[in-house]
């Protein structure tokens, strides 16, 4: 009986249970069926999301919003970019308990005080729609200026920070010692590396090189008591999710999610305080030229770093075209 009884529980519900879920994605109509905590979005995310018949009403009215304020055609674009991240954010917010995260623009990953500025001009424009800082995570680039903004934002301000593009262990202690609210860890990606560089072309979960990644960040955080959390992001499969069952957070693309509501295998923490506890890893302090030395010497995570920014770039670029069109289909009438 307990079995037929247990089939019918999918692993969606059962992964809650060890697990905060989050969705990830700019496609706020595509979450409420999951009921999700949280949730994350990247300009990526974005770009395909404003694309959308759906939301072109989103896009026209930070349209409007940065034309009305002014300044040169580049200040306007600026100020309409920032506006559609947070416009997204707010509808969000609407449709779920918790946070969502807001990245500030990843040619900034270089510049910690660009980076610290945006940041601040983010939550301003999400406490003008009445929105406090305490829904808000700003997501960084974790390059050293980028964790280095994270605990500026985070020591000075009270600004939380969610740690992005992150694929070496240099880069989570250097955010654990930044003592920024959250890190993602990515996945899916460090074992797209590995499939593209070594001969190895498939993997099961647990030996999944994103999977052992961020198990290792994990049990680093929990064996040192660190209080920044741990959210995986960047799934390539339901395996990968499950074999990280008991991170703190998980964030999760709606396809995924919706493989994961049908499917009713059993799920069973694979990360827990206990085990982390008894792992044998020793405490690591990183100033920047030892943060530079360590992350240098994974080669997979140097590589993927630079291919996130670069990306990210090319997708707000994308995103300010788009922008640009519209605002000269405005002045000319159309």
């Amino acid at each position: 009986k307990s079995g037929s009884r247990r089939k019918m529980v999918s692993t969606l519900e059962q992964l809650r249970k060890f697990t905060v879920v989050v969705a990830d994605t700019g496609d706020f109509n595509a979450i409420e069926e999951y009921k999700p905590q949280d949730a994350t979005t990247n300009p990526s995310l974005i770009l395909a999301a404003a694309k959308m018949p759906a939301y072109e009403p989103l896009v026209d009215q930070a349209i409007k919003y940065g034309t009305a304020k002014g300044g040169s055609e580049e200040e306007q674009v600026t100020n309409i970019m920032d506006k559609l991240f947070v416009s997204f954010g707010l509808e969000i917010l609407k449709k779920i308990p918790g946070r969502v995260s807001t990245e500030v623009d990843a040619r900034l990953s270089f510049d910690k005080d660009g980076m610290v500025a945006r940041a601040r001009r983010l939550i301003s424009l999400y406490e003008e729609a009445g929105v406090g800082k305490e829904r808000i995570l700003i997501k960084l680039s974790s390059t050293w200026e980028g964790i280095q903004a994270g605990r500026e934002l985070e020591e000075n301000y009270g600004i939380h920070c969610n740690m992005t593009l992150l694929f070496s262990f240099a880069q989570a202690v250097a955010c654990a010692e930044a003592k920024v609210t959250l890190i993602s860890p990515f996945v899916g990606r460090i074992l797209d590396w590995y499939k593209e560089n070594t001969a190895q072309k498939s993997f099961e979960p647990h030996e999944d090189p994103g999977v052992v990644s961020v198990t290792k960040i994990y049990n680093y955080y929990k064996k040192f008591g660190y209080s920044t959390v741990v959210m995986g992001a960047s799934f390539r499969n339901t395996g990968e999710v499950k074999a990280l069952a008991g991170c703190d957070l998980l964030t999760i693309s709606p396809g995924l999610l919706a493989e994961l509501s049908q499917d009713h295998s059993e799920v069973k923490p694979s990360l827990t305080q206990q085990g982390a506890k008894t792992c044998d890893l020793e405490k690591v302090h990183l100033d920047e030229k030892g943060f530079r030395w360590l992350h240098n010497e994974d080669r997979m995570a140097v590589e993927k770093l630079s291919d996130g920014i670069r990306k990210f770039a090319v997708d707000s670029v994308k995103l300010e075209t788009m922008i640009k069109e519209k605002m000269l289909n405005v002045k000319n009438g159309q």
